[in-house]
């Protein structure tokens, strides 16, 4: 299979930055990210919008040509590669947003409640619950669709378990809420940022089975505060999705054949020996 792909920036090495590649799609996508920026700062200027405000227009702008860049390359690259494409670069703006979280708490010294990251009203438990169980759909699409390989399956692992965890804490939050509820406490009121299974004051550390065991004895793992144990589930998730897309690319076969002409480059399946 020969599938011929506009280019306009140069791309060599590893087969995933060749995937994310945003060949013609790289000037509109430049384009949009300065258009948004001016329009989040006239609106930062005129009506005095919130940071996380600005960052919402400016991925307004830019997501529907990524959308558009994704709608393209599907015909070409087949859905399991563009839904490889898709989770890789939403789980890196996710991740971006626990690394702006973690560098709020530990380098600038903010609170918990005030290292949000980027997108302050998207911390929310309805939020992290839905994304976790979309990423956990989609890498179990992808194994369904052939991405199996070591690094995919403690992909997999890592999304169930992470989304085991924020379905724990989704349940807790409703549940005080209810509670909250019923004794009239008032709508003011908020259940956010309750312990997970793991970190400070976590099932773990609370459990009658666990206490006193090797797992409480664990570095951070039952002491580590909520923002540190989302960041490093987050971290692991990143890095065990690359391995494993780098590895399902080179099994693939895909080799990049730059012909050094301006306008063309070739992804070709090579033959299996």
């Amino acid at each position: 299979m020969n599938v011929t792909l506009q280019k306009t920036v140069p791309v060599a090495g590893s087969p995933v930055l060749v995937l994310l590649n945003p060949r013609q799609f790289a000037g509109p996508m430049l384009w949009a990210l300065a258009l948004g920026g001016v329009v989040a700062s006239l609106g930062a200027w005129r009506f005095d919008l919130p940071k996380w405000a600005m960052t919402a227009i400016v991925i307004g702008f830019w997501l529907p040509v990524m959308a558009a860049k994704w709608k393209a390359e599907l015909p070409k690259l087949g859905l399991v590669l563009t839904l490889v494409s898709v989770l890789l670069t939403t789980q890196s703006l996710h991740t971006l947003e626990h690394v702006a979280q973690w560098v709020q708490y530990h380098l600038f010294f903010w609170t918990l409640r005030e290292s949000n990251g980027f997108l302050s009203p998207l911390n929310a438990e309805w939020v992290h619950f839905v994304w976790n169980v979309y990423v956990l759909a989609a890498v179990f699409a992808l194994v369904i669709g052939g991405m199996r390989n070591p690094f995919a399956w403690l992909l997999l692992g890592v999304a169930f378990f992470h989304t085991i965890e924020h379905t724990y804490m989704f349940v807790r939050y409703q549940m005080v809420l209810l509670e909250l509820q019923q004794l009239g406490v008032g709508t003011g009121v908020t259940a956010q940022g309750l312990p997970g299974i793991l970190g400070r004051d976590g099932w773990l550390a609370r459990s009658t089975f666990t206490q006193g065991t090797f797992l409480c004895s664990l570095p951070g793992l039952t002491t580590a505060t909520r923002l540190d144990v989302h960041f490093w589930w987050n971290v692991l998730e990143m890095v065990t999705l690359a391995a494993a897309a780098h590895v399902h690319l080179q099994r693939s076969s895909i080799k990049v054949h730059d012909s050094f002409q301006p306008n063309d480059q070739n992804l070709q399946s090579a033959p299996k020996h």
